[in-house]
């Protein structure tokens, strides 16, 4: 008989298990409580596995030898806990695909910044000529890739919700980026548990493997500082000692005993906190024994992540850009800081319990005026209103683009960095962006 493998939900992550789950001869079985798409009932009638939508039936579920589980279902929830009292071993799409790849793993994790990281991490070994697939959270799925191409290596953006449910997941290079409070409401508002939560990372590395962490996050610092870290650890940041650090224009980095100068002069993103993400990228591809001038060159036809500091256009001398990607309070202070012009704020949404007022001393500085986007605006308005010229609310991306337009004169900015969720007028922060853009190229 054969043995069963179990897919909760039928996204990316989900169908991608199902199939290569199929290919080393499991029977399977797929459960969503959603609607499937039609393409997916009929990739699942040629390829012979079961499904349902709409319900979960557990009794299809028991006897199952692993339950792969979307990273978007609370392991709260009644039929989560029934399959775990019952004995069942639930994993997520990373833990089941890894045990499947004998390629090199390198995991990039963190609140912010792991995008960015990631994809300036694939472009550095790409462009080296590695043989490697770009996958986690972001692109196409893990297990997909595992079960129909032939990598050598996979760089993989790695969230919170996806090493909660890892047990032997061992990337050769982990790294975690930083760690501010972040879907909080997913560990019972307990910040420590969240921290936990990306520290599994590197809980089952080895000696041989490396773990890199930016040391300038404080809290990041102690964690690693308090936990055990059996792989070599490796800090970065503007005050790293014995690893990877900036002396502008050039990022150091110290590893066995030599020290590689990378100059990063024409680097094209801003901000101190994508130097911090290049100084992780620019690490990685030394300890693959990139060649400097390789990294550098990657480095500086890097072109940024969709949506995370993206300039849209130039109109009458204002830079319009577009930070959609920035959903919380962190994110949005990182974009606020990089910028030097008079700016224009487009800030709201889904508030997801935040703290504005660190963002208070770089608005006095720099904004001039604020937009707010969002259905409930209250706590911005309590936080900012009065702070700037011009505070205005709005429930209209087209409208918020137009009053900024209005407001602003040349060598302003205007920013689109919300800070916040985007659920309450969008479909995602991608949706949101893109509205954004189309709104800014019809002034």
């Amino acid at each position: 008989m054969k043995e069963k493998v179990v897919v909760l939900g039928a996204g990316e992550s989900g169908i991608g298990s199902a199939l290569l789950a199929k290919k080393h001869g499991f029977d399977v079985f797929v459960s969503d409580l959603k609607p499937l798409d039609s393409s997916h009932c009929e990739r699942f009638k040629k390829e012979g596995i079961e499904w349902e939508a709409g319900k979960h039936t557990i009794e299809q579920m028991l006897g199952a030898t692993w339950i792969v589980k979307s990273p978007g279902i609370p392991s709260t929830i009644p039929l989560i806990q029934r399959l775990l009292e019952t004995g069942h071993t639930l994993v997520s799409e990373i833990e089941f695909a890894a045990r499947y790849t004998s390629a090199k793993l390198i995991a990039i994790t963190g609140t912010n910044g792991k995008t960015t990281t990631t994809l300036l991490t694939y472009k550095i070994v790409k462009d080296a000529g590695f043989n490697v697939g770009l996958a986690g959270n972001i692109g196409t799925s893990f297990a997909l890739q595992v079960a129909t191409e032939n990598y050598d290596y996979y760089v993989l953006e790695i969230s919170s919700f996806q090493l909660d449910d890892i047990r032997k997941f061992a990337p050769h290079i982990a790294v975690i980026t930083n760690i501010t409070p972040d879907h909080l409401d997913r560990y019972q508002y307990s910040f420590e548990a969240y921290i936990q939560s990306k520290l599994k990372i590197q809980e089952n590395q080895k000696a041989e493997d490396y773990f890199l962490y930016n040391s300038d996050d404080e809290i990041l610092e102690k964690a690693v500082f308090n936990n055990e870290v059996k792989a070599q650890k490796i800090p970065f940041g503007f005050s790293a000692q014995g690893g990877t650090t900036y002396i502008n224009p050039n990022i150091h980095i110290q590893h066995q005993h030599q020290n590689t100068m990378i100059n990063s002069a024409q680097f094209p993103l801003y901000g101190r906190h994508n130097l911090l993400n290049a100084m992780a990228a620019a690490t990685i591809g030394n300890l693959l024994k990139i060649s400097k001038h390789s990294i550098r060159e990657s480095l500086i036809h890097f072109k940024g992540a969709p949506h995370r500091m993206e300039k849209v256009l130039t109109i009458q001398k204002v830079d319009y850009i577009n930070d959609s990607k920035a959903t919380n309070v962190n994110a949005a202070y990182f974009a606020l800081e990089s910028i030097d012009n008079p700016l224009i704020w487009i800030v709201g949404g889904v508030d997801k319990g935040n703290d504005y007022t660190p963002l208070l001393p770089l608005i006095r500085k720099k904004a001039k005026a604020i937009i707010c986007l969002g259905v409930d605006n209250e706590k911005l308005r309590n936080t900012f209103e009065g702070i700037t010229e011009v505070f205005i609310e709005t429930q209209s991306i087209t409208e918020a683009v137009k009053i900024a337009h209005k407001v602003a004169v040349p060598k302003d900015t205007v920013l689109l960095s919300p800070a916040c969720a985007s659920f309450d007028l969008f479909k995602n922060y991608e949706d949101r962006g893109d509205q954004f853009k189309v709104a800014v190229r019809n002034l």
